[in-house]
């Protein structure tokens, strides 16, 4: 008989349970998702309930061979895919496959690759969870009802290649939005005025112009703040109140999903992306040593901070040892989940604080140890004492105006001597130890006020932290989706990502425009966080799947048939701009060819003027009119006139002067064979770097400037810029009919891709 087989999703798993199982029983895994629907059609059968047609994933077939070998003729079987919606789907597809007479399937969630969570994980397994698989597979066919109806629409109307999403549509929205608010911004002009002052005693200190006649003052313009000072400079400074007291802080939660990954990407300048990829490492399991692999982090997909008391119990231990007495609590500290939270899942946290990131260092690589550190300190910090602050707040009166002055010094530490999130160490709080002693009544001396101009912000750009936080606010996704997410709104081409900021191109405009005027209830904010619950619902069986996907499809199919026939066609007509013909004085529209979005006159055939564009500071459509030829010395070698510099849809280029009698061109291509290119070669341990090279057939390769001490070579053109998804030192270009032009990376398992 074949012993009890135990199923997870991951190879790198399966060491780490056979460590703690021995061979008690058979651990293989399904290197991810078996199933799901096909490639090439959209795979839901609307008619019949919208049952989705799944299909064994293409180059799986190997894998379900090996799993059902591995399944032999045991008779139970154990499905431990990681414990989430995408997990519980995985079990599902494994399940029907090894489906045999007698067979009984057991569902079991390992929250933290530990001993003892993998042997109580073992020792009380439930059933498959058939609510949260129907969550999963509505999601799964929610998008596809909308990417695989919208996306052609787009590529009738605008150009092929393009994509509409559910979820990321929406993100875009959003970002769009916030950079259309930014062009409608008008900065507002104001003043501050600063006193320098002294006590009886130093040090010298300053305070703010507060209130004017006991109102809150805004001095809008020179002219206001020179009149106050000149009121000012026969007035006495006197202390009016002087206001001391301490306030305690307390720690931080341990992490949930979205602040490991905003506190990572401010922190550590990781993307959202490779927060999650290193934390699965961590989640999975790290060789300790010679066959020692252990689970260093509890699951890292959560938006709940509940911790198990054993683990807060440890945390004090450690506290009580390292710390001393006076920074450890009584008892532990549990915190209060937000509503709509899932508490299935703890927070993210270390499965043993024991493993303190200095003992563990040389096991680990840099980002892990950098990722896992993080993690250790925010955990251990939430069982701290609170740090006590004393505050001071001086109120000082001169004439009709108030002027304040406030300081803060640390009294106690706590849990700062630890751990401060970003926001924390960004505080801007002025020591108390920089103010004087100070009493009500006490005349101060003026040295000098000092006026300054300001001008309001406009709202910021999102930045990966911030558009996390976003989304979490307004429950756009959830804990397994963001850094999704993230990843595939700068895949798609529609935002740029500049200077860590995400910001809208031309055509994320275009295409998010016609999407909204379409489709305004789809991609909104208000129904995706609607839809949100929804699938919540579904889980914990509050509603019923196909009710919900109905509710969703009827007005959606209203909406797509509509759009089929109204929606602007960008190819064609395209849309007004505010702008006329410099040829015929018509109205100039905004239209998107193979190449991109372009200026052309309404009047065409008539009048074929066109031109490129750009938006100025303000959001305002500014032609860009198109370079000159220039001269060159070149001669043409077929009717010996001379070139000219020209340029193209695909850049520069030489042309023949006699054009049309002669169409003669020459491309310009400065990419000579054994250029350099600028990427260091990836090969562990070698110093050259890529140079470009030609095959035998004449053919552009890019290989090691070290050959034949190395080898390594590649046929994709690479690009001196780091993957921002997982670090890698180089992308390279590609180019496909469909997508076009686009830098990748090569990283195994990354898949990043950009215009």
């Amino acid at each position: 008989m074949t012993k009890p087989l135990i199923i997870v999703e991951s190879p790198t798993k399966v060491k780490t349970i056979k460590k703690y199982l021995g061979n008690t029983y058979n651990v293989v895994a399904t290197v991810g998702h078996i199933k799901d629907l096909p490639a090439k059609e959209m795979g839901i059968d609307i008619e019949n309930g919208f049952k989705p047609k799944y299909r064994i994933i293409p180059g799986k077939k190997k894998v379900i061979s090996s799993l059902k070998n591995a399944a032999g003729d045991a008779s139970d079987i154990y499905l431990a895919p990681d414990p989430d919606r995408e997990g519980e789907a995985i079990a599902y597809h494994t399940a029907e496959i090894l489906k045999k007479q007698g067979r009984k399937f057991y569902r079991v969630l390992f929250y933290e690759l530990t001993k003892n969570a993998i042997n109580k994980a073992i020792a009380a397994p439930e059933n498959l969870n058939k609510k949260k698989y129907e969550a999963q597979q509505a999601r799964r066919i929610l998008d596809r009802l909308v990417g695989y109806q919208v996306s052609p629409l787009l590529w009738r109307k605008v150009k092929g290649g393009l994509s509409a999403g559910r979820v990321q549509s929406v993100a875009v929205r959003i970002i769009c939005e916030r950079e259309r608010a930014i062009y409608a911004f008008n900065p507002e002009e104001y003043w501050s005025i600063t006193a320098w002052l002294e006590g009886n005693e130093p040090p010298p200190f300053t305070a703010k112009l507060t209130k004017k006649n006991g109102k809150k003052i805004r001095i809008p313009d020179e002219k206001a703040s020179t009149a106050i000072l000149n009121n000012l400079s026969e007035s006495r400074f006197i202390v009016e109140k002087v206001q001391k007291k301490t306030i305690k802080r307390n720690p931080l939660p341990p992490f949930i999903t979205s602040k490991l990954q905003q506190e990572s990407i401010r922190k550590l300048k990781f993307s959202a992306k490779k927060t999650m990829i290193v934390a699965q490492q961590l989640y999975e399991g790290i060789d300790l040593g010679p066959g020692k692999p252990e689970g260093l982090i509890t699951y890292m997909r959560t938006d709940s901070t509940r911790i198990s008391k054993e683990a807060a119990e440890e945390a004090l231990l450690l506290i009580h040892e390292r710390f001393g007495k006076q920074y450890a609590l009584e008892k532990p500290r549990f915190f209060k989940n937000r509503k709509k939270a899932q508490d299935a899942h703890e927070a993210i946290r270390p499965t043993s604080v024991f493993n303190t990131p200095e003992k563990i260092a040389g096991y680990l690589s840099k980002d892990q140890l950098s990722l896992y550190t993080l993690i250790w300190k925010r955990f251990v910090a939430s069982q701290m004492e609170q740090a006590i602050i004393d505050t001071s707040l001086i109120s000082i009166n001169a004439g009709s105006c108030l002027f304040t002055a406030s300081g803060s010094t640390i009294k106690f530490p706590g849990f700062m001597t630890l751990y401060m999130s970003v926001d924390e160490t960004d505080e801007r709080e002025r020591k108390a130890d920089d103010l004087p002693e100070l009493s009500e009544g006490m005349v101060l001396k003026l040295n000098k006020l000092e006026p300054k101009q300001h001008f309001t912000l406009p709202p910021p750009r999102f930045s990966e932290a911030s558009l996390v936080k976003e989304l979490e606010e307004n429950g756009i996704g959830r804990p397994s989706t963001y850094a999704a997410i993230l990843s595939i709104i700068r895949q798609k081409g529609y935002v740029d990502f500049v200077k860590g900021y995400f910001r809208p191109n031309e055509l994320g405009f275009i295409v998010n425009d016609l999407l909204v005027e379409s489709f305004s209830d789809i991609f909104g904010v208000d129904f995706t966080a609607k839809m949100e619950n929804s699938l919540d619902s579904i889980e914990d069986a509050e509603a019923d799947c196909l009710e919900v996907l109905t509710r969703f499809y009827d007005p959606f199919k209203k909406d797509l048939d509509a759009a089929s026939e109204s929606m602007l066609n960008m190819r064609g007509i395209g849309f007004p701009a505010d702008l006329t013909c410099p040829d015929c004085n018509r109205q100039l529209h905004v239209k998107v060819g193979k190449n991109g979005q372009y200026l052309a006159c309404s009047g065409y055939p008539e009048c074929k003027y066109s031109t490129n564009y750009a938006r100025d500071e303000t959001g305002k459509i500014q032609p860009i009119e198109p370079p000159k030829d220039e001269a060159t010395d070149k001669i043409c070698e077929k009717c010996d006139k001379p070139m000219v510099l020209k340029h193209g849809q695909y850049g520069p280029f030489l042309a023949c002067s006699g054009y049309p009698e002669c169409k003669n061109t020459k491309s310009i291509n400065s990419n000579h064979a054994g250029q350099d290119t600028g990427v260091k070669c990836p090969e562990k341990g070698c110093s050259g770097s890529l140079v470009e090279r030609k095959s035998r057939r004449g053919k552009i390769f890019y290989g090691c400037s070290r050959y034949p001490e190395c080898t390594f070579a590649i046929w994709d053109k690479p690009v001196a810029k780091e993957c921002p998804e997982c670090g890698a030192n180089f992308l390279v270009e590609k180019t496909t009919k469909r997508q076009g032009a686009f830098c990748a990376c090569m990283e195994k398992g990354c898949g990043y891709k950009e215009k």
